[in-house]
């Protein structure tokens, strides 16, 4: 009777609660550190005395490597986790992986630049990772037509419960003295510390209340392993003949390209122009509280007006940003930028998500999203890497924005040619 309850309704409470707080827990490490301090530190501190363009390239080259690590990786692990029924034990190591990494953090000294890219890689890798198995989660505590609003609701609360602790953040390095810290130096190291067991103490509700059916138990790692594998290529063999599926993971794979740099190399971005450090994260900030309600109306606007209509109306405004960030000469019209972006950034992710959930088969959810993952990090290898390359070659960030709407553009014109319908052949409205 219960059951029937719930799938009437489409979910259990508690259920997506639980699963949704994991993006509470893991997106004080997308706010905290690889939006806002991490490329200040790292360009201020552990890169001090080195040139801006040189430190650039350096931060680019780092988001580039992690992000090919996980694309590596990605599939396979998802494949395997589909097999044994274990991506909660995968999401587990991946999490820990990064807590620690992102903790240790604050222990690196001054000019030690090149210790602190190594635990940044393997930050990046645990959260960028365990958000492969994550992401897979939802196919199994929602039905299709509940996707585009359980997925915002994810994001809605990842942008609030990043920012709260970013806030926290942010007045511990401006007021040190109310905390009992010396310095903003101080501060920051501390900060680290906080993103870490914030990210603990969060996660332990997905692991506690969202059940996963155990399969192929009986067999061993070994055979689990190479069942994972043919699967894999099963798999792959499967979404070049769907259509549908391998457009949409193109188009994806360009646009999310251009929204993800824009998350990770925004603050870099306006230190090179010399912008002051506090606008920008004051506008990340803005950012985050902005995207806690605009998530949520996304989700509804995926319901309502099509998912992909969503997902388009996002990129159009993303567009817009970036002709305007090329423009941009005062610092103040940084904040009006951050605006703009929280109005879309967690609508196009969430919708995104949403929109490949109900193409694909749900027993093979794992390594589908293993593959949409994949995408997602090689397209954020290409960004930032070309940023800091342009910046490099040519002295002046502002001509590495044109690459970054050419993916925009490229991206939202295969995703028109893409027929919104289920990995079983029924229209996902």
């Amino acid at each position: 009777m219960e059951q029937a309850k719930v799938a009437k309704r489409g979910y259990e409470t508690k259920t997506v609660l639980s699963w949704a707080f994991y993006d509470w827990a893991n997106s004080a490490y997308a706010t905290t550190v690889m939006a806002g301090f991490f490329p200040i530190f790292f360009k201020q501190y552990w890169s001090a005395g080195t040139d801006v363009h040189t430190s650039t390239f350096h931060l680019g080259a780092a988001n580039s490597l992690a992000s090919i690590i996980v694309a590596l990786l990605a599939p396979v692990l998802g494949s395997i986790a589909d097999q044994w029924g274990s991506k909660k034990r995968f999401l587990l190591f991946f999490a820990v992986m990064g807590m620690v990494m992102t903790g240790s953090l604050g222990l690196v000294a001054k000019g030690e630049w090149l210790a602190a890219i190594f635990l940044y890689v393997f930050a990046n890798i645990g959260f960028a990772g365990g958000n492969v198995f994550y992401d897979s989660l939802i196919v199994s505590i929602v039905e299709k037509k509940k996707m585009d609003f359980v997925s915002a609701l994810g994001y809605s609360l990842g942008y609030l419960g990043g920012g709260i602790l970013f806030g926290i953040n942010v007045l511990m390095t401006l007021k040190p003295d109310l905390f009992g810290l010396t310095s903003a130096v101080e501060a920051v190291r501390l900060s680290f510390l906080s993103v870490a067991v914030w990210w603990a103490i969060f996660s332990i509700p997905i692991f506690l209340f969202v059940k996963e059916p155990k399969l192929h138990a009986e067999q061993s790692v070994a055979k689990v392993i190479i069942a994972g594998l043919r699967q894999l290529s099963s798999t792959f063999r499967e979404i070049r003949r769907l259509r549908h599926i391998f457009l949409f993971l193109i188009g994806y794979w360009c646009y999310i390209d251009g929204v993800d740099t824009t998350v990770i190399m925004a603050v870099d971005y306006g230190l090179s122009l010399g912008f002051d450090q506090t606008v920008l994260i004051k506008a990340l900030l803005l950012t985050q509280f902005i995207g806690f309600p605009a998530a949520i109306l996304f989700g509804k606007i995926g319901e309502k007006l099509g998912t992909k209509t969503g997902i388009f109306i996002g990129i159009s405004v993303y567009v817009m940003v970036a002709f305007w960030g090329f423009f941009m000469k005062d610092q103040s019209e940084f904040y009006v930028l951050a605006i703009a972006v929280g109005l879309v950034q967690g609508g196009v992710q969430s919708l995104s998500r949403s929109f490949f959930g109900k193409l694909i088969p749900e027993e093979n959810a794992g390594e589908f999203f293993g593959f949409y993952n994949m995408l997602g990090k090689f397209a954020a290898v290409l960004g930032p890497f070309l940023m800091g390359m342009t910046s490099l070659l040519t002295g002046n960030a502002r001509y590495s924005i044109f690459a970054i709407i050419f993916l925009f553009v490229v991206g939202a014109f295969i995703l028109a040619l893409v027929k919104e319908k289920n990995f079983h052949g029924a229209e996902t409205g």
